[in-house]
């Protein structure tokens, strides 16, 4: 399966859009956004850009992406104002896979200008949005043209399903199971690990080429709380997924081989999995590295239990996938299934996934 084809975030703006299903993540994003606005004022004031250069990697197309920008523009420029000095202008790029909904961004921009306008006196600053469609595992902008880089909820996404999952015949070894569970043979962890270190050393080495000397970067991610890869937490939630799926294949649904052929291109690092390939790679120094959840809670606004929100956050993310593998028409069914499990489950006792935020900065040269 082609990740780079396939693999988007539900386009549009409908009922189970990625727009109307990420609330999750703003909330996510919101709790680190002190770490994200000082890290972003501190390379201003350290480097004094004309022009900052600003990429979002992984934005997709809902409304969190153009808030966090609008965030970061008004930081810079309450710091030109405190500092007496001429805002620089901004250029943002925002990256995706080159199947995402970059149209719905596009869309909103008049209105994201007209806000920028109206909370400010002098005007609309200079800012310049563009949209960079393709891999960050590959090389994405020209040499050292960034000073900020950005990336909420993204980097545990793999470039692609780990090869070594596969045998000699094309079949997967991880029979009944979408990622990584109890009944997972030894070689699908170590698959899943080493196809992660080979990703994220790869996306360490080329943004240290985007980026400027002392340049940073914001990594949110799901993680694990230690080297164990069996935990409650982002690890279960996919467990029951393949049991949502199992469901189908009992009622005749879905055929078993169609399960047994189905592997997520998703990776849960913990801490020392990521600090140990930071320093290997050697592009970066580790400024900030924190772990945080999410409270479990209903949507009281959206009037969903909390697995149902869950579900569709995932559908949200997942709907490209499931369908190309299984057929549309499993899609209502498999995720009712999906968020009733996890509310089962909840009710007995807690899932507990957890999100890293990380900050690094580029190392100077000699350093």
């Amino acid at each position: 399966m082609d990740v780079e084809k396939i693999f988007h975030m539900k386009e549009g703006v409908d009922e189970t859009s990625y727009a109307k299903n990420s609330s999750l993540q703003k909330k996510a994003s919101d709790m680190v956004k002190h770490i994200t606005l000082e890290t972003i004022q501190e390379i201003y004031v350290t480097t004094a850009p004309k022009s900052l250069g600003i990429a979002d990697l992984g934005c997709s197309s809902g409304p969190n992406t153009l808030s966090t920008i609008k965030d970061i523009v008004d930081t810079v420029e309450r710091e030109s104002r405190k500092k007496l000095c001429a805002s620089p202008e901004f250029r943002v790029y925002l990256n995706d896979l080159p199947t995402n909904d970059f149209n719905t961004i596009f869309k909103a921009l008049p209105d994201f200008y007209k806000e920028l306008k109206n909370g400010t006196s002098d005007g609309c600053p200079s800012i310049f949005i563009a949209g960079y469609p393709g891999s960050f595992y590959g090389r994405i902008f020209p040499n050292n043209c960034l000073h900020f880089i950005y990336s909420s909820y993204s980097l545990h996404w793999l470039s692609k399903v780990p090869p070594a999952l596969y045998d000699e015949e094309g079949k997967s070894i991880n029979k009944g199971n979408i990622y990584i569970s109890k009944s997972s043979p030894s070689q699908v962890s170590q698959a899943y690990f080493r196809q992660f270190q080979e990703d994220f050393s790869s996306f360490l080495r080329l943004r240290s080429e985007e980026l400027i000397e002392g340049g940073r970067m914001v990594l949110i991610l799901l993680g694990r709380r230690d080297l164990d890869h069996v935990d409650r937490g982002n690890t279960y939630l996919w467990e029951l997924f393949s049991r949502s799926v199992a469901v189908l294949v009992t009622q005749g649904e879905v055929e078993e081989e169609k399960l047994d052929s189905y592997d997520v291109h998703f990776y849960a690092p913990c801490k020392d999995e990521i600090e140990d390939e930071v320093k290997r790679e050697g592009s970066f120094e580790m400024d900030r590295f924190e772990m945080f959840e999410l409270e479990v809670e209903d949507d009281k606004e959206g009037g969903l239990s909390y697995g149902s929100a869950v579900a569709m956050t995932v559908r949200a993310i997942q709907e490209s996938m499931i369908a190309h593998h299984f057929g549309e028409g499993i899609l209502d069914g498999l995720f009712e299934n999906y968020g009733r499990m996890i509310d089962e489950e909840i009710a007995k006792e807690e899932i507990r996934p957890i999100t890293f935020v990380l900050v690094l900065k580029k190392r100077m040269i000699g350093s």
